[in-house]
């Protein structure tokens, strides 16, 4: 698929060993436990240790042996491949795996295509508002009347 996922920034070096205090990204920072390696600004990186606190997440990675090095990466994404990242809990989605899909309303209207980018249309995907997600073909089914109401055109 060779999507990347954003699932944090570099706030700050943590400490004098090279520690990076991150914000997560992820709905708990514990996610960040399951992964083996991460990319800052498309750099990889291996986990060496992972330790967390008042939200925010706590990394160790080879190759950042000091506060200098870790100074370096401040400010930068925490990205990781699609493929390593956990799969969500059922009714919840990566942004990533719903680019591409097409929105149509329950009278099978359609009204565009989601993307990361073009003529924008903000719209909350709550309950109400997107009514199915079908992965498999792509598409997105809203209610016209409450997807109105609350779209920003």
């Amino acid at each position: 698929m060779g999507t990347d996922l954003i699932v944090g920034e570099v706030l700050k070096p943590q400490g004098i060993r090279g520690e990076l205090k991150i914000k997560p990204f992820t709905d708990s920072a514990d996610d960040f436990r399951s992964f083996k390696r991460v990319f800052l600004g498309g750099e990889e990186f291996k986990v060496l240790s992972v330790r967390t606190g008042d939200g925010a997440v706590y990394l160790g990675l080879r190759g950042v042996p000091d506060r200098n090095a870790a100074e370096l990466l401040r400010g930068r994404q925490v990205t990781i491949p699609r493929e390593e990242a956990p799969e969500p809990e059922e009714g919840r989605y990566y942004i990533a795996d719903l680019l591409g899909s097409e929105i149509v309303t329950e009278a099978g209207q359609v009204l565009g295509t989601l993307t990361a980018d073009g003529k924008e249309i903000l719209f909350p995907a709550v309950k109400g508002v997107v009514t199915e997600i079908d992965l498999i073909a792509k598409k997105l089914v809203v209610n016209e009347k409450r997807f109105y109401e609350v779209a920003v055109i």
